[in-house]
């Protein structure tokens, strides 16, 4: 998303800064949004729902101002602790932000859990941009998406709800002008260089698990979380990684690990490549899978793990 795109579309204003809350169903793309708006590789992009566990900072830049976006967690319908966890940190969020941007996918249908969404976003109507999303694909029932809004948003501005492929990178410029709409003047969050403040083993982490999530199947995904056992610097141009892949029961540890060690040999190769083109020097990784069980139900794990 270039800065000089942006401006196009934007009329002259003072400089402004709004910290933006992203929320949304599982998979309705605000991961894909997020690393469009900014320019960059910021959250995992994949196909399985709730790929997004932490609020994830994503910086855009202009002559305008800063907007900090905050990717929150997919929320749905559940009463298990990891979900009431999310739902909790989604929340949080919301109530923290300056401007609010609630996608919809217009390929779904648009029940309870979307109205859970709505109803977290209704209270402050005021700030929030609506973007319904999906709209380049076959089955998108983008009509539907609009009576469902003009339902729960009766007297919403019609400026504020707009039509979008975050995947095409289509009408995200006027996203970004209602969100600088919203914003207040101030002075910037972060330095102006910044796209993401994620620290650098967080990014490593992030990196590893997309790559097993997008390789892995059905209940596979879930069941796993990256932990990082050491990090170093052991030159001027090159870090050396230590890392677990944890999955819940002993039956997954073969299935992510797969015939000849291939499986968790593509993960690892291609986490190596990913990291090669982010950061400005060599990293290596050393990658092993271990069964930490039932961890999705523990308090120690979750706390280190949301954020």
């Amino acid at each position: 998303m270039s800065e000089e795109n942006v401006q196009d579309e934007i009329p002259p204003v003072g400089p402004k800064t709004a910290l933006v809350s992203i929320i949304g169903r599982p998979s309705a793309g605000k991961s894909t949004f997020l690393n469009t708006a900014s320019g960059e590789k910021i959250s995992i992009v994949s196909s399985i729902p709730q790929t997004t566990r932490n609020t994830i900072r994503g910086i855009v830049n202009t002559s305008l101002g800063q907007l900090v976006f905050v990717d929150t967690p997919g929320l749905h319908l559940s009463d298990k602790k990891m979900n009431l966890r999310l739902t909790k940190i989604a929340s949080d969020q919301i109530a923290d932000s300056d401007a609010i941007l609630y996608m919809i996918d217009s390929t779904r249908d648009h029940g309870e859990e979307e109205e859970l969404i709505a109803n977290l976003a209704l209270p402050h109507a005021d700030k929030t941009v609506i973007a319904i999303n999906k709209t380049e694909a076959p089955g998108a029932k983008v009509d539907a998406a609009r009576s469902f809004i003009k339902k729960l948003f009766p007297d919403f501005p019609e400026e504020r709800i707009i039509e979008i492929s975050a995947l095409e990178d289509r009408n995200i410029n006027q996203v970004l002008k209602a969100l600088y709409d919203l914003a207040e003047e101030g002075p910037h969050l972060y330095p102006e260089e910044f796209y993401t403040d994620q620290e650098v083993e967080f990014r490593i982490a992030e990196i590893i698990r997309g790559q097993a999530i997008n390789r892995l199947k059905q209940e596979i995904p879930h069941a796993l979380y990256v932990s990082i056992e050491d990090i170093r610097m052991t030159g001027p141009n090159h870090m050396a990684v230590c890392a677990y892949l944890c999955v819940e029961r002993e039956s997954q540890k073969g299935i992510v690990i797969g015939k000849k060690a291939s499986m968790i040999k593509e993960i690892r190769v291609e986490s190596i490549k990913e990291c090669r083109k982010i950061f400005p020097y060599r990293v290596d990784i050393d990658l092993r899978v271990k069964v930490d069980k039932n961890w999705r139900q523990k308090d120690k794990v979750l706390d280190k793990l949301l954020k």
